[in-house]
């Protein structure tokens, strides 16, 4: 990880934005693995922020302390070929426990503070590193990284996206309704691209990608063709 938190904005920076189930997360670590770059997973800076102010017992009401870790939150998206990204934090791999609920309800109290989205959207920018950076999120290309060399807004139709993560969801052995996802997904569309901080929207200079009928491979494939266009490859 950059320790020196001094971004190097020379470094070519990949964009992946997009709404719950688009795939950004899986593709967006697939290109990274093979092209060697850097990886952001944006979305689950809040839930390491609420983590990691449990394990130092720090209330979800102390605003300046809970950005103050934001501010130097220690983290590391560590990828393998094939693999999900583990995430480190302090040093520790953190597994499971950023998906609990709890740590989920802090991270959605602290996502509201001010001073904690200021300071995540520094730490964010840190990331910026040789040889490159794939940044994965809702608002990667709009707001953090509006200088990003290639912007991609993958979308999928909400039927799709319910359909993979029912079917995510059972693999895991989850008891889960269909049409109930759908409708979550759909709400959780009109309030993202509602919002009046960083909305859900494609950049303006964004390749919109929709990935409703195309496969991982063939998604991943056209994005890399892409990214060997603009890098002179």
């Amino acid at each position: 990880m950059n320790h020196s938190n001094v971004p190097d904005i020379s470094a070519p920076v990949l964009t992946i934005d997009g709404p719950s189930g688009s795939g950004k997360g899986t593709i967006s670590q697939l290109v990274a693995v093979r092209h060697h770059w850097h990886y952001l997973d944006s979305g689950a800076l809040y839930r390491l922020v609420a983590l990691a102010a449990k394990e130092a017992g720090i209330s979800a009401d102390d605003a300046e302390a809970l950005a103050t870790i934001a501010r130097n939150l220690d983290v590391e998206f560590v990828l393998q070929p094939g693999a999900i990204a583990t995430v480190i934090l302090g040093g520790r791999e953190v597994g499971d426990r950023l998906r609990t609920e709890e740590v989920g309800e802090l991270a959605s109290k602290i996502a509201a503070l001010p001073g904690v989205r200021e300071a995540l959207f520094e730490r964010q920018r840190q990331f910026q590193m040789a040889p490159g950076l794939v940044a994965d999120g809702r608002d990667m290309g709009t707001t953090i990284f509006p200088g990003a060399l290639l912007k991609i807004f993958l979308t999928a139709s909400a039927e799709v996206r319910a359909e993979r993560r029912y079917k995510q969801l059972m693999g895991k052995g989850f008891d889960v309704n269909l049409p109930r996802l759908l409708g979550e997904i759909r709400d959780r569309d009109a309030r993202d691209s509602e919002r009046s901080a960083s909305p859900l929207r494609p950049a303006d200079d964004a390749i919109v990608v929709d990935t409703s009928t195309m496969t991982i491979d063939q998604v991943v494939d056209h994005i890399d063709g892409l990214l060997q266009d603009r890098l002179g490859a």
